[in-house]
């Protein structure tokens, strides 16, 4: 293996085939070209990488339909994985196919699909967030209020960059969101003092930064489209991490605060509060979503502020409110 992209060396190559062997490289230049989150190119990678080894390192162009099929079949039965996870095997191969080898694929009728059960998210009632909340402190605390206040994912959440906060109009605007997308979500007045206390401490970071010509990372090409933009107070972290780190050309810069961070001290907070449920920080985002539910809220407002492009995903909270099963229905044991 090679940093930077796995050379396989021994791929059994395509008798009409003039592509060098350096498959994942390539992969790695179309994802990035189409602007595909580091993300998405981590996983889409391996799941190449996975489907080559399987086929004995055969060459992709070598074969097709059949060996997609085989390769998928075989996660959903021998490995048993769940239906989401064959589901971007999939993607990754559709992507190889159709982006870097220009030969889409078809006839994947045969593939025995993985199950995909219904499952419920754990949500925390209002005294549980309660609980939890109060056993964190500092940045951890300010970004759980932040989940549970405007049902950000964590990351949405750390990437916030100082003009994204607006407190003349009481919004927050999250770019680039799952999917590629912008959009808007509440500021939570009991919010704006702590909000506005931790910009102060980051424009105190930014001025170091700045005065020692250090920058922010920045998205896809904008560093080179905006070169001064690093530099500028408007694309600061409103979470900065702590030190700064360096990039591939030996440059400092500053990031956000990792993610990490913020989930080892939630699932402490969780630990320690004595709660018997699995929470994670994305459990602040569902509980956001249910309890707006509960409070009345119509379901298309939600979905809204959660980013979901289809409704029926959202609908899957009007299955976990705490009221009565939801339905309304009181239990003939309360009668007795």
């Amino acid at each position: 293996m090679q940093p930077g992209g796995v050379k396989f060396a021994s791929l059994q190559q395509h008798p009409e085939s003039r592509q060098p062997a350096r498959l994942l490289d390539r992969v790695r230049s179309v994802l990035r070209s189409k602007h595909y989150s580091p993300r998405t190119e981590e996983a889409y990678v391996g799941w190449i990488r996975r489907f080559v080894r399987f086929h004995g390192l055969r060459h992709p162009e070598a074969m097709g339909e059949p060996e997609v099929n085989r390769f998928l079949s075989h996660l959903a039965t021998a490995e048993a994985v769940a239906a989401s996870t064959q589901s971007q095997a999939l993607a990754a191969l559709l992507f190889l196919y159709r982006d870097v080898l220009r030969r889409p694929l078809s006839g994947l009728e045969g593939v025995v699909r993985a199950k995909r059960p219904l499952r419920l998210p754990i949500v925390l009632s209002r005294g549980e967030v309660r609980e939890v909340v109060s056993r964190l402190e500092g940045t951890p605390r300010l970004v759980a209020t932040l989940l549970y206040g405007t049902g950000m994912r964590l990351l949405e959440c750390l990437r916030l960059r100082v003009q994204d906060i607006d407190f003349g109009l009481n919004q927050i605007l999250i770019r680039d969101g799952k999917g590629a997308k912008d959009r808007r979500t509440m500021l939570p007045a009991a919010l704006e003092g702590p909000l506005a206390r931790q910009l102060e401490a980051a424009r105190a970071i930014h001025d170091a930064d700045a005065a020692a010509g250090v920058g922010v990372s920045l998205p896809g090409a904008l560093a080179r489209k905006y070169p001064n933009a690093p530099l500028e107070w408007a694309w600061f972290y409103v979470f900065p991490a702590p030190a700064r780190g360096t990039g591939a050309d030996g440059a400092p810069f500053r990031h956000h605060v990792h993610e990490s961070t913020i989930q080892r001290a939630m699932k402490e907070a969780v630990r320690a509060s004595g709660i018997a449920k699995p929470a994670s920080c994305h459990t602040l985002r569902h509980s956001f979503a249910t309890h707006l539910l509960g409070d009345g809220y119509d379901i298309r407002t939600i979905q809204e502020l959660l980013g979901h492009s289809d409704v029926a995903t959202t609908m899957i909270y009007t299955h976990v409110l705490n009221n009565s099963g939801g339905r309304g229905v009181r239990s003939p044991l309360d009668a007795l």
